[in-house]
């Protein structure tokens, strides 16, 4: 846990390259990961640097993969994954890698505009071939006769608008047939409603069109299906033809010349259909050696981008690098964890040895004031947890981490809310199941974001499901029903003649049968409570949730005020670590800490003004569950007659609060206002006692009163004491002239303010002070959120699954098998553990983030982004962000 605890020792380091060596040796740093490189040229831009040109070859090479990309995906082939280790490819092997990409780029451009071309071509020479086959029909000696009718008939003013100034056509009968002209095409069939339309208006109706559907596909190399038709256009003149086909142009109709004779159109269509038939074959063949070309390029895909990938981010780091006057030495700054600097000197020994440099690179640490980022050594369980840290902030560099302590509370908090051992084994068996076959998921590469969120959080999960079992066990709830595992401790007090006479008047009168079990009776004090968790009666019990409730919530305050106290105890230890630095500044005669000033005027008054109030209520509920029982008894000197004087611990701290006196008994003579004279027998002997009328609002230990006072003073007087002495302790710093923190955190370079820093001082005091109030009220989304997940269950249990067996015969069985593997299953998986496991994991959430870590945890520090080349490819892939 040490490297986890606190981030590592990070150091500055600075490194000169040969240029020979460079990139070799930065290669090396790409594959170990742990270097985090600082830009040196800052004040450049990207055109300055020293490897543009090869970044930019980089850039067009990554054009043409991204080109080769959309023509594989445009084919619907499937590119493989690359696992195999790539070596970042030498600087002289980028004029072969261009070079294969570019002939491999041309290659499919000509591709695709050779076959462009022939499949155009193609389709013309069909359609021409359906224009030819049905031609026939359309120049028959009926439809000529038609066609001259309708152009007659519009001539003469008998059809379509009246033409003025043709009156010399009037008398003209009927056009002979053999003057018509003619023009075929094909066209859209959508198109050609509107096509005739406007042809019949803007000739005054003296062209007859007449339309035939192609039955036949003319694109047969496309998925898509266009239904076209053939049409032919009757006209009389030559002076509409030109009219005409600027028409066709416009609705995008190809026309086509068919020969008048008979004999020539049968030519014609044979060789029209030799051609079509030789280039479908030509295109099959190009479409052909395109396969093959994108299947052989998508099966080296990967490859090429993982390969061109590290070249880019080489030469992208050794940009970020200074070149010495003599152009012959970079020299590199970067962040390296200071337990890995031997395995960074090897890497660049390696480095100088394959690049077959005789000069290795030199590694100096430096002295530095620059804030180093933060680093934690983690694995693939320790990941998940830390993740839920980041989310919130960065540690800031040696702060401690909640990640450790997360581990832990964390899930358990999420079972509190979640408690049911029914639904922890179906999340325990979710989670085991990511677990057993990570590999095999890791390998598969799934790119889905909702699958990769809960499996970044298998061991998460895991641990979630497992306290959820422990605390169903600990609440007895097992799918809203209990287990007797142990034997009750209740017993029925009850002779079984009055249980059946009680019984049958139930039944006459309708009425329920009620009893009530009286822990003096029904408690079997000699086998005292149940062994391990709530005993299985109160799950049948009226009265359940009044006794279900209390538990629950004192239980939550109990655990929040003891997870606020750890939280704060761990601010001790960034004290402390700001102790040892300040120390080694009083050795260096150095100064400018003010660690002794947290540790006394901070966090004493803190650990007292939590302790004195909060820690105080909790000690009282601890000691209310322990010595006040249901019988008479001798509690700290003083008779306590039994439950009804248990004292109320609210009420009890409202009059701490308002130092209320009370009494120092729970009752006194009979003679002074007297309630009732109880008579009970204490260690075999009889005594009678009458008790106070509000008995349970009276002192309940010796000098109680006396106690709470001083603790009230003691967390009064805490406050001022946060909220002054720091802010006066640093302007005396200032005033002698001594360094001084003001909070601004890493660049740490404000100009002093008094005013500033006592305001910034006053918020951290009220925001402690109002937090450990607020924040304990939050802690009872614990009891909150466990009662409704028990109610949802129970509703759940009653209102499907029971129905279903209570049905009898065949019926029944029929309906306990629909409704409990179709219904009460999915609702259980959905309702309660999706979507109640969800909402129990945000308030898990909320709970660490504001209660617990903004007791010690900044969470401002710069998270450690190293050159990495695992890093790089995971992003490349869609695996991380």
């Amino acid at each position: 846990m040490g490297s986890i605890y606190r981030s590592e020792h990070m150091k500055l380091c600075q490194i000169f390259f040969q240029s020979e060596s460079a990139y070799q040796c930065v290669a090396e740093l790409g594959e170990l990961g742990l270097a985090q490189f600082i830009d040196l040229n800052e004040e450049q831009n990207s055109y300055q640097r020293k490897f543009v040109n090869e970044v930019r070859r980089c850039e067009e090479m990554d054009r043409k993969i991204t080109f080769v990309e959309e023509e594989i995906k445009k084919d619907e082939v499937a590119i493989p994954d690359y696992d195999d280790h790539i070596p970042a490819p030498q600087p002289k092997h980028m004029g072969e890698m261009e070079a294969n990409l570019e002939k491999l780029e041309e290659e499919l451009v000509q591709i695709n505009k050779n076959t462009k071309v022939l499949k155009t071509n193609h389709i013309q020479l069909l359609e021409m071939k359906a224009v030819l086959e049905h031609v026939t029909s359309l120049l028959d000696h009926q439809s000529k006769r038609e066609a001259a009718m309708s152009i007659s008939e519009a001539a003469r003013g008998e059809a379509g608008p009246l033409s003025f100034g043709l009156k010399q056509e009037f008398d003209k009968p009927v056009r002979d047939e053999n003057e018509l002209k003619f023009v075929t095409g094909v066209i859209k069939r959508n198109k050609s409603i509107a096509f005739e339309r406007f042809l019949w208006r803007l000739s005054r109706a003296k062209v007859f069109a007449k339309f035939v559907e192609i039955k036949e596909k003319t694109d047969v190399f496309s998925h898509d299906y266009e239904d076209k038709c053939v049409f032919i256009l009757f006209f009389s003149g030559e002076q509409l033809r030109s009219k005409v086909k600027k028409i066709c142009d416009g609705f995008q109709a190809k026309c086509y010349t068919v020969p008048e004779n008979p004999a020539e159109r049968t030519k014609l269509l044979n060789n029209i259909k030799l051609q079509a038939n030789d280039m479908k074959a030509v295109i099959e063949k190009t479409l052909e050696y395109r396969t093959k070309c994108i299947s052989a390029a998508a099966g080296n895909l990967r490859k090429w981008g993982i390969m061109l990938l590290k070249l880019k981010s080489i030469f992208h780091t050794l940009n970020m690098f200074s070149v010495d006057v003599t152009q012959k030495c970079l020299i590199a700054e970067c962040w390296v964890p200071e337990a890995d600097i031997v395995q960074v000197k090897n890497s660049l020994h390696m480095g100088t040895i394959h690049s077959g440099s005789t000069v290795p690179a030199i590694l100096n640490e430096m002295e530095t004031e620059k804030y180093p980022p933060t680093y934690f050594k983690l694995n693939k369980f320790t990941q998940g947890f830390q993740n839920i840290v980041d989310a919130y902030g960065i540690a800031s560099y040696r702060e401690v981490n909640p990640a450790p302590w997360t581990i832990i509370s964390f899930p358990f908090l999420f079972a509190v809310m979640f408690g049911d051992a029914g639904h922890g084994i179906i999340m325990l068996i979710a989670a085991s199941a990511f677990v057993i076959f990570e590999k095999k998921l890791i390998s598969m590469k799934i790119k889905d974001e909702i699958f990769n969120t809960f499996f970044g959080g298998r061991y998460v999960v895991l641990l979630m499901g497992m306290f959820a079992i422990y605390t169903g066990f600990i609440y007895n709830d097992f799918y809203s029903k209990s287990i007797n595992m142990f034997g009750s401790s209740w017993q029925n007090p009850y002779p079984k003649s009055l249980l059946e006479q009680m019984d049958a008047q139930g039944v006459e009168s309708g009425n329920e049968l009620s009893l009530t079990f009286a822990p003096e009776d029904a408690f079997n004090h000699a086998y005292g409570p149940y062994p391990f968790g709530v005993d299985p009666v109160w799950n049948l019990a009226i009265n359940r949730l009044n006794f279900l409730n209390p538990m629950k919530m004192k239980t939550s305050i109990l655990l929040g005020i003891s997870q606020m106290a750890f939280g704060i105890m761990l601010s001790l230890m960034n004290h402390m670590l700001v102790f040892s630095f300040f120390l080694y500044d009083l050795i260096n005669n150095f100064s400018g800490n003010r660690s002794v000033v947290d540790i006394v005027f901070v966090f004493i008054p803190q650990c007292l003004f939590l302790g004195c109030i909060f820690v105080y209520l909790c000690l009282q509920v601890i000691m209310k569950w322990i010595f006040f029982y249901v019988k008479p008894a001798m509690v700290f000197g003083k008779f306590y007659p039994g439950p009804n004087c248990a004292p109320s611990l609210l009420i009890g701290l409202i009059n701490m609060f308002m130092v209320k006196s009370r009494d120092v008994r729970f009752g006194k003579n009979p003679n002074i206002r007297k309630i009732t004279a109880m008579n009970f027998t204490l260690n075999g002997k009889p005594v009678t006692y009458t008790d106070y009328d509000q008995c349970y609002l009276q002192q309940w230990y010796p000098n109680q009163s006396l106690v709470e006072v001083i603790l009230l003073l003691i967390a009064v007087i805490s406050v001022p004491v946060m909220l002054l002495v720091k802010p006066f302790y640093i302007r005396w710093r200032h005033g002698r002239g001594l360094p001084v923190d003001l909070g601004h955190g890493p660049d740490d370079h404000g100009e002093f303010n008094f005013g500033d820093i006592m305001v910034h001082q006053a918020i951290h005091t009220i925001e402690f002070v109002l937090g450990c109030v607020s924040h304990t009220a939050s802690y009872l989304r614990l009891w909150a959120l466990s009662l409704a997940h028990a109610q949802l269950s129970d509703v759940l249990w009653t209102m499907v699954l029971r129905m279903s067996l209570t049905m009898g015969g065949w019926g029944g069985s029929a309906a306990v098998t629909i409704i409990f593997y179709f219904i009460f299953s999915i609702l259980s998986v959905c309702i309660l553990i999706l979507m109640e496991g969800l909402s129990a994991f945000l308030h898990a959430i909320r709970l660490h983030w504001v209660e617990f870590q903004s007791k010690f945890y900044g969470g401002t520090g710069i998270q450690f982004e190293p050159f990495s080349f695992t890093k790089i490819i995971r992003v490349y892939e869609g695996l991380d962000q």
